[in-house]
């Protein structure tokens, strides 16, 4: 480490920016209107230098970890110097940076002193963003289809919000009210990093604070180089599969070979199938996101900083029109939630052969994503539902999988049972741990769970699953995990399923249980 360094101050900024980013999700949790956003926290807050660079996150979702500095480098492509203070950028555009169209993000410029030094970023998922069914995870064949596009925009100008703007989109989505509050709290998020950054830069001077900043992106390559350095070189490959896009039954294969070569990695997914007409494929951004995830759990051990110093010490080979690099205009809703879960598969898979001991079978593999919406009989008034369930986690040499719980590419909560109810015209009949579905090992795969649904009136349901008929992989004699069931009034449908159903209509899920970790003994 340079001696102009202090390892303290350094670790005085590391929490200070980390805790910035923290303060910016409790304000977007507490003040959003949605329960996907106040209940189950789908966002995450983030600082980032004025090149676009990631400074710090705070431990929201780690889709995001990779794919959130894309968006505010779009941002400032978009604009270059024409930033003022008070500006917020707007966007969604998955082949710009974002995930899928229900991800909106917001970027705003950090000024001091008149120079422009950071921006802070959040990024929540909206109930609904339009498109052709309630809660926009519909099962598409074009982005078209998914809801409205927004590229980099600025949707508040120098502190003045574009109301032409703002009403063009609420035009748009089901349930305005809850969007424009869900706006204004992505708003107060940003304000708040901005107030807290400019504090820091007030208290340690513009200098220093940019001094160790730099650093902190030092320190975490360093970091991530040496563990890297643990792993032996050689070449690693693994195959999975997607088990159909929702128009065919065509399994989809996603094949990472990686390659480790001192203190630096390559993933290369060049080999992996052509993107598909389902919602299934992912871009870049999220392949990117799968990645920098499973490299920082691994890190998991040391307290370092999350940051980009991670990803300068590996490289991501794609090749453009696969179900992991897609080309607009592929239809990319489930990309987002599933794609990256299995992109974690292979990875995980891969790295199993590198590092048995700390390497886990693979979780239940899917978010189970259920978007449910029509009109609220109560009020009149139309509503969106939107929620991802957990499962079960794989086991690895140091215990059992957790049950019922959101693995991987996910971390938020679930939407209470009281909330849900109070929320939306829907009644939980069923909602437990799903015994027995993990898989048997030395260390057995944790349980995934169930979760039952009464409709208390008509509405459009869409169901966008995984591992329903390819189980989650056990690792070195484990046994795989159970797949997971979706069943209509106790008739199983499928992972895909879109329709109407009737006032007192049932929908049942049952997700998969994790795979178990070693052969078990007689």
């Amino acid at each position: 480490m340079d001696k102009k360094i202090s390892p303290i101050l350094l670790e005085v900024f590391n929490n200070r920016f980390s805790h910035i980013a923290e303060e910016m999700g409790v304000v977007l949790q507490r003040t959003a209107f949605s329960p996907n956003i106040k209940e189950r926290r789908d966002f995450s807050c983030a600082i980032f230098d004025r090149e676009g660079n990631l400074i710090a996150q705070a431990a929201h979702i780690p889709v995001h970890l990779g794919s959130m500095p894309l968006s505010v480098k779009s941002a400032i492509e978009t604009y270059g110097d024409d930033f003022q203070e008070g500006d917020v950028v707007i966007l969604n555009d998955p082949f710009k940076g974002g995930t899928h169209l229900p991800d909106i993000t917001m970027v705003s410029p950090v000024f001091y002193e008149g120079e422009l030094l950071f921006f802070v970023a959040n990024r929540a998922h909206h109930a609904d963003v339009g498109g052709m069914t309630a809660g926009s995870m519909p099962l598409s064949t074009s982005i078209f289809q998914e809801g409205i596009i927004i590229p980099p925009v600025k949707l508040v100008k120098g502190g003045k919000t574009d109301k032409e703007l703002l009403s063009f989109f609420l035009n748009n989505v089901r349930n305005p009210y809850e969007r424009e509050g869900d706006f204004a709290a992505q708003i107060w998020a940003n304000n708040v990093g901005i107030k807290r950054l400019k504090e820091l830069l007030s208290n340690y001077g513009k200098e220093e604070v940019l001094k160790y900043t730099s650093a902190l992106l030092d320190y975490t390559e360093t970091l991530t180089r040496k563990f890297i350095e643990t792993i032996p070189d050689g070449v690693y490959e693994y195959t999975d599969l997607l088990e159909d896009d929702g128009f065919s039954n065509t399994d989809i294969k996603i094949k990472v070979k990686i390659t480790v070569e001192g203190s630096s990695m390559t993933f290369d997914f060049s080999d992996s199938d052509p993107q598909t007409l389902g919602p299934f494929n992912a871009v870049e951004a999220i392949t990117q996101s799968a990645v920098l995830y499973v490299l920082r759990s691994l890190l998991g051990k040391e307290e370092i900083p999350t940051n980009a110093g991670i990803g300068r010490a590996i490289k991501v080979i794609t090749k453009k029109g696969t179900i992991v690099d897609a080309k607009f205009p592929a239809a990319v809703a489930a990309g987002n939630v599933e794609t990256s879960q299995r992109i974690v598969d292979v990875i995980l898979g891969a790295l199993s052969k590198a590092l048995p001991e700390i390497i886990p079978a693979a979780g239940q593999g899917t978010m189970n994503n259920l978007a449910i919406g029509g009109i609220n009989p109560q009020t009149g008034e139309a509503f969106s539902y939107y929620e991802t369930l957990g499962g079960g986690m794989g086991a690895w040499s140091g215990g059992d999988g957790e049950s019922a719980i959101h693995s991987h590419m996910t971390n938020t909560l679930n939407t209470p049972v009281e909330a849900l109810e109070f929320a939306y015209p829907m009644m939980v009949k069923e909602y437990s741990i799903r015994r027995g579905s993990g898989g048997e090992g030395i260390h057995r795969g944790g349980d995934g769970l169930v979760r039952e649904i009464q409709l208390l009136t008509h509405a459009e349901v869409t169901l966008l699953t995984e591992r329903r008929r390819i189980p989650p992989y056990g690792l070195f004699g484990g046994k795989p995990g159970q797949v997971g069931r979706n069943l209509i009034n106790g008739q199983a449908v499928g992972g895909k399923f879109q329709g109407r159903l009737k006032k007192g209509d049932t929908i049942r899920i049952e997700t998969p249980g994790g795979g178990g970790w070693g052969k078990p003994t007689d």
